[in-house]
């Protein structure tokens, strides 16, 4: 990016990309259709020095022509943003192990940097959560695993009527500590059970703040999809949190992060005079 606009006002300053904390993946556009390449391309030049990562949800990739995957992949690399998948490998598994083994494949060949380990609508066992985990690492690409206190966590389940089942703090903690002792890098944080859908007041702050007392920050990835939500991390946990939010709240996303705007508090509750 060339010389930023009013660059007097002071704000804070990203470090440059690759980012070993404060990490930002965006959801390639899912709730609405998108002229895919021309948008992507046009917000990676606009804001691609705002974010790290882009992930391709829910399978989205499946729908797409393989060259049109190839070319958005290739355009995050020219700007220095890695790419992820969802949480699709539990869809593949449905076939079994050699269909996940192809799908590993070839997320190795169109040039993923990320592989998501997901488990929200199918139950896998640790063990084979794991195997999944090494068998990423062994391609060469980095696996990101999945933690949820939410059992059969996304898609819209409120909406279609799903019974929320929620796993005792315990399963949700003994689930981190597998995957950090297996060696991942960073752990996706489901925000179904903790944030998504529910008032402030019903929000599972103490999973939260649990899992930063206990293990820091840096090897999280929370889902922050909602304004609220990452307003609260930013304020609660800082803004060297790692984030996944949606690609259409970048820009506000960043406007806090940043100290380009925000609530009374940036402020500071003074009386600030022109004269």
């Amino acid at each position: 990016m060339g010389k930023r606009a009013f660059d007097f006002v002071e704000i804070y300053d990203l470090p440059k990309k690759p980012r070993k904390k404060g990490i930002t993946e965006i959801r390639v556009p899912y709730y609405a259709a998108t002229p895919t390449i021309t948008y992507i391309s046009d917000l990676l030049d606009a804001w691609g020095d705002y974010f790290d990562g882009m992930k391709f949800a829910c399978g989205t990739m499946r729908l797409m022509d393989r060259g049109k995957v190839k070319k958005i992949i290739d355009l995050c690399h020219d700007h220095d943003v890695y790419v992820s998948t969802g949480g699709f490998v539990e869809r593949v598994l449905v076939q079994g192990k050699k269909a996940v083994d192809r799908y590993f494949e070839g997320c190795r060949e169109l040039g993923y940097d990320v592989v998501e380990i997901s488990s929200g609508f199918v139950r896998v066992s640790m063990e084979d959560r794991l195997a999944m985990v090494e068998k990423v690492r062994d391609l060469g690409m980095k696996p990101k695993p999945e933690i949820s206190m939410m059992i059969g966590a996304g898609a819209g389940t409120h909406i279609v009527g799903y019974k929320t089942r929620m796993k005792t703090m315990g399963e949700f903690f003994d689930e981190a500590k597998a995957y950090l002792k297996s060696g991942a890098e960073i752990i996706m944080v489901e925000s179904e059970g903790l944030t998504e859908d529910l008032p402030p007041n019903k929000w599972r702050l103490d999973v939260i703040r649990k899992l930063v007392k206990e293990f820091g920050y840096n090897r999280w990835m929370f889902e922050a999809a909602d304004p609220e939500v990452f307003k609260w991390y930013y304020k609660n946990v800082g803004r060297d949190a790692n984030l996944f939010i949606d690609h259409t709240q970048v820009v506000e996303f960043n406007a806090w992060r940043l100290g380009l705007w925000g609530d009374p508090d940036i402020w500071g509750n003074k009386v600030y005079r022109y004269r």
